[in-house]
């Protein structure tokens, strides 16, 4: 019973706390249609950023903050290539996550940096609380932090500037003739999505102690696993059900890999796992059709 507490209890904090990861993706990929694939970069810029500000003594509540807008500023100039320059977004975003790999060394100063010995808020919140430094700490304070988010970002999509980033998705050539700029939404949504990753980087590496400028590593891949997972799974109906799914999508998704290295499976097999999921759950539309008969177009190439 204990074994299967911890393993609900680890795979929950982790959902929690990947669930930004997975909330920026959707933002990207559903809202927007942007293949944005900065994350695999914004995420260690996160950590890199919110570690060597705590190491040089920053708060660390303010050190998370700042990381934050460092991922919307990585955004922001994924974005301005798309929109200003004309670069396709794929490559756009390939290009950030390339040089983001760069930065991320130079604010690091070396490939990790350790933050064992250095206030974190997971042990500040334990400190405040009078308590050990646990997983129910850093649950309950996943929970508070999912709960803001989910609350601000359920506002702002219900905003008229929220329902543009939404239209543009949906059909941009009706969004430009209503008279509203196309650009601004996507840097927006853009620059969002980027924050709430590196969000989650910051958050992640307080938690495992330190930040490493490979962890972002197939973090795409793992936020549109957790994206799928939660729309397949619960079938979401409006903006706040949508927000919830996703995040559960990120819940299933951790327990299903916690699941994995409890059967003894490598761990360098879990990029693996992750690919299979994905596959798994886009083809299963696809199969459904086929069984009914129904014409399938070709898959679009960009």
């Amino acid at each position: 019973m204990d074994y299967v507490i911890n393993l609900l209890s680890v795979s929950f904090y982790e959902g929690l706390a990947y669930g930004f990861v997975a909330l920026g993706v959707y933002i990207t990929f559903r809202v927007l249609a942007f293949p944005d694939l900065t994350v695999d970069g914004s995420f260690p810029l996160g950590g890199a950023v919110a570690a060597t500000l705590i190491v040089n003594g920053i708060n660390p509540w303010l050190a998370t903050l700042i990381a934050f807008l460092a991922g919307m500023l990585a955004g922001l100039m994924t974005s301005l290539l798309n929109t200003k320059l004309r670069i396709n977004a794929l490559l756009a975003g390939i290009l950030m996550m390339v040089s983001l790999y760069s930065i991320n060394l130079a604010i690091m100063g070396r490939s990790n940096v350790s933050v064992l010995r250095e206030a974190t808020v997971f042990k500040q919140t334990a400190h405040w609380l009078g308590i050990e430094t646990t997983i129910v700490i850093s649950i309950i304070l996943m929970v508070i932090l999912v709960i803001i988010i989910l609350g601000i970002l359920n506002w702002f999509l219900r905003t008229e500037i929220g329902l543009a980033l939404r239209a543009t998705g949906d059909n941009e050539q009706m969004v430009r003739g209503l008279g509203v700029s196309t650009d601004m939404t996507t840097i927006i949504g853009v620059s969002l999505s980027n924050g709430l990753v590196a969000l989650a980087g910051g958050l992640i590496a307080q938690k495992q102690n330190f930040a490493d400028v490979g962890m972002g590593i197939g973090m795409i891949v793992m936020g549109l696993a957790s994206v799928i997972i939660g729309e397949r799974l619960f079938r979401p109906r409006g903006v706040t059900a949508i927000l919830f799914a996703v995040i559960g999508g990120s819940f299933v998704y951790r327990l299903f890999l916690s699941i994995a290295i409890r059967l003894g499976l490598p761990p360098s097999n879990l990029k693996l796992i992750t690919a299979l999921l994905v596959i798994i759950a886009l083809a299963i539309p696809y199969i459904q059709k086929r069984i009914r008969g129904e014409w399938i177009p070709p898959a679009a190439r960009m």
